[in-house]
């Protein structure tokens, strides 16, 4: 390795070599449709397998553009109340849906013995900014709201995302704290998020091409989107952190949105606010997504549930 080369662990830098290998066609060059069956692809073929569940159920609640599909995740059939996991998918706010996270969702409700609750908000362009996080937290505020069409009481919310997600999980949780919900956020886990505008960061430009996400798949999004970067909604650096609710933050190494990541958690810093930090070292964007094509994924995956299980037990 070079002296100023990023290190890349051996696992992560075979799938890169393969995703190059494959030559296909940039984000930029897709149709939005190619976008999105590409994005599910890749999850298809690089993540771990489904877990198996007592309940998968798909549901929806009313949302400010109509009916906001939902599926419902649980180890078990009956539940007492209790917290509730909500779950926001990345894709850019563009190209993810419920399926493309649906293995990531049993994996999590696996593992934390809770329900997980994850939202298909709709999508840019078709729907920019601030579409996604309206449907966002209207979602979550049903869910801490609706004890029998759940079949389940929410005692606490944990939002939970990755990239766009991640940004949603930080605006809703602020959101959330501004106008109160009916259960309060017990902890918060935004995953390699977009929390301030990544535009000029070094992570931005040293990893702008070859590491999974990209300079110009960000820049693609970014158009989709459309957000107003002085909204507090779309760069939730913005907001007011004290108050902040405890925080599992997760960013990774090898990833372009990496120091905005960085960024939210020197604010929790600055605001005094309990959190875990974890950056996947040698990592890259996805890393969630990718368990099975990039195996050591799977033990940063269990790192950020056993940091969420400690921080549930220590703010009990």
């Amino acid at each position: 390795m070079a002296e100023n080369e990023p290190f890349v662990r051996p696992d992560v830098r075979a799938f890169l070599q393969l995703l190059e290998a494959a030559e296909g066609p940039a984000i930029v060059d897709m149709t939005l449709e190619e976008a999105r069956a590409a994005y599910m692809a890749m999850h298809a073929m690089a993540d771990a397998p489904a877990r198996d569940l007592a309940v998968i159920r798909n549901l929806s609640c009313p949302g400010p553009g109509g009916d906001i599909p939902l599926r419902l995740y649980d180890t078990k059939e009956q539940r007492e109340p209790g917290p509730i996991i909500c779950f926001y998918h990345g894709g850019g706010f563009v190209i993810g849906d419920l399926d493309t996270h649906h293995n990531l969702c049993t994996e999590i409700a696996a593992q934390m013995d809770l329900p997980v609750v994850a939202v298909d908000y709709r999508r840019a362009p078709e729907h920019p900014f601030p579409a996604a996080i309206e449907d966002c937290e209207t979602a979550t505020r049903w869910i801490a709201s609706s004890p029998e069409a759940l079949g389940r009481q929410a005692t606490g919310l944990i939002p939970i995302g990755d990239s766009a997600g991640g940004n949603a999980t930080i605006v809703v949780t602020q959101q959330l704290r501004n106008a109160a919900a009916d259960v309060p956020v017990v902890l918060q886990v935004p995953i390699f998020p977009l929390a301030s505008d990544a535009g000029g960061s070094t992570s931005i430009e040293e990893f702008a091409d070859g590491f999974v996400l990209t300079k110009a798949a960000i820049e693609f999004f970014d158009a989709a989107y459309q957000s107003d970067r002085n909204d507090p909604r779309a760069m939730p650096i913005l907001g007011e952190h004290a108050g902040t609710p405890p925080t599992v933050l997760v960013t990774a190494s090898l990833d372009p949105i990496r120091d905005s990541g960085r960024d939210y958690g020197a604010a929790l810093s600055a605001a005094g606010i309990d959190h875990v930090f974890l950056e996947v070292k040698g990592g890259t964007h996805s890393f969630t997504n990718l368990r099975q094509a990039v195996p050591s994924y799977q033990c940063d995956l269990d790192n950020v549930l056993a940091a969420m299980k400690m921080m549930l037990e220590a703010h009990a």
